[in-house]
């Protein structure tokens, strides 16, 4: 592999509960006159799919428990967006004032469980919150046989989302949930350039392309919540993103 060629789709339109996002792509796709050909990767962004699962959580429609009250008041957040992030969450791990790090009930490690406020509409006078996706790779794999029932065509897809990082400032897009590809690389046992052989060597292919597709999408008010991505060399797997989280007997940040 020596090229690489990403794409952020066209006009996309904002997108609502209960949306096919399948069809929205298929229509961006031919406004850009370009269409699906095999080995293409999709990097959808996490929040049209939270937004056509309609996955809002309402802030006055929530009672904050004790622990979200004392979680509100270490982080200087709002107690009910705390009592969410809590139901979204196995354990908190860290909080300093402005967030929250948790581990995910899916098994990552997220700021503020991945809960977010930016670019939706709210009502001020029952704001609301944006979740996860309940089951990000079974979202993946649906809007995959989707795609395929609508082009032929079975796409690879990543649903990406942003993050920081240890030890690093700024955020980076990371895999949420894949389907159709292994997302984890093992070369371990291949030799080096000098024939040493690799004895941890773990590529993480789907958080690799995810990071590109992300810097094509943007932060702020870019309006490119996909990416097409066309030159990858993946292996075909049936799992799912789980084998990118690091076992917590391995995790070295706890």
């Amino acid at each position: 592999m020596t090229q690489l060629h990403l794409q952020a789709l066209p006009d996309f339109p904002l997108v609502s509960p209960g949306d096919d996002i399948a069809a929205l792509i298929v229509a961006s796709l031919s406004a850009a006159e370009a269409r699906l050909e095999p080995g293409d990767v999709l990097v959808v962004a996490q929040k049209i799919i939270s937004k056509a699962e309609n996955r809002y959580a309402y802030l006055n429609e929530v009672e904050p428990s004790e622990e979200a009250k004392a979680l509100a008041a270490k982080c200087d957040k709002d107690p009910r967006q705390m009592e969410w992030v809590l139901r979204e969450s196995r354990e908190v791990l860290r909080q300093v004032p402005g967030v929250v790090i948790v581990e995910h009930r899916l098994g990552y490690v997220h700021a503020n469980a991945g809960i977010d406020r930016s670019n939706i509409l709210s009502d001020e006078d029952n704001p609301r919150l944006l979740l996860l996706p309940e089951d990000p790779d079974d979202s993946a794999r649906r809007l995959r046989a989707d795609l395929q029932a609508l082009t032929s065509v079975a796409p690879y897809i990543i649903i990406n989302d942003s993050a920081g990082r240890a030890w690093r400032n700024g955020t980076m897009g990371f895999a949420l949930g894949t389907a159709g590809f292994a997302p984890v690389e093992n070369r371990i046992g291949q030799t080096d350039l000098y024939g040493r052989p690799l004895e941890v060597t773990e590529v993480a292919v789907a958080d690799e392309l995810a990071a590109a597709a992300s810097f094509l999408m943007g932060q702020a008010d870019e309006a490119a919540p996909v990416v097409l991505l066309r030159g990858a060399k993946l292996s075909e797997a049936d799992c799912g993103s789980q084998s990118l989280i690091r076992d917590r007997q391995r995790d070295l940040f706890r």
